[in-house]
């Protein structure tokens, strides 16, 4: 990620943080699962990505940072649902990396059920995501990091 990539807004909020200073803030504050996440959603000529940090306190509700980002519109469903995991995995690997705490969850806004195209990319997604040691969840899960980018995206 560079540095702009790094530039997260409080869920409600307008004003951008480094994504590694707010995580440390947090941390000074009281214990915290960290659970990451992205959604996606295609308008007229863009889609709109939105990657989303969810500080989870545990027994005392959540805390929501995010960056959206709007690129040329993706027809392939393939390829806008592969950009939701890459973007899930440079954020929990930049938090590993650069804020030295582990990623507790990338939640993945996948259903499992079969009849929804999105199961076809769960196998591949987790696959990867396992490989470089974090834990992947899909639906029906619960996944507040997903559900923070779907209700940003919108």
């Amino acid at each position: 990620m560079n540095s702009c990539d790094r530039l997260f807004k409080v869920m409600g909020g307008t004003i951008e943080h480094d994504v590694c200073q707010y995580i440390a803030t947090m941390l000074q504050e009281q214990a915290v699962e960290i659970h990451v996440g992205c959604d996606s959603q295609n308008y007229k000529r863009n889609t709109i990505y939105v990657t989303t940090v969810v500080f989870r306190f545990p027994g005392n509700g959540a805390h929501v940072i995010y960056r959206k980002e709007k690129v040329p519109k993706i027809m392939d469903l393939w390829t806008k649902l592969w950009g939701e995991t890459e973007r899930s995995v440079a954020l929990a690997s930049l938090i590993l990396h650069e804020c030295n705490l582990r990623v507790e969850q990338i939640d993945l806004d996948y259903n499992t059920d079969p009849s929804y195209p999105s199961q076809k990319l769960i196998s591949a997604s987790s696959g990867y995501i396992a490989s470089l040691g974090f834990k992947a969840k899909a639906k029906p899960n619960l996944l507040m990091a997903a559900w923070a980018a779907d209700v940003l995206c919108h």
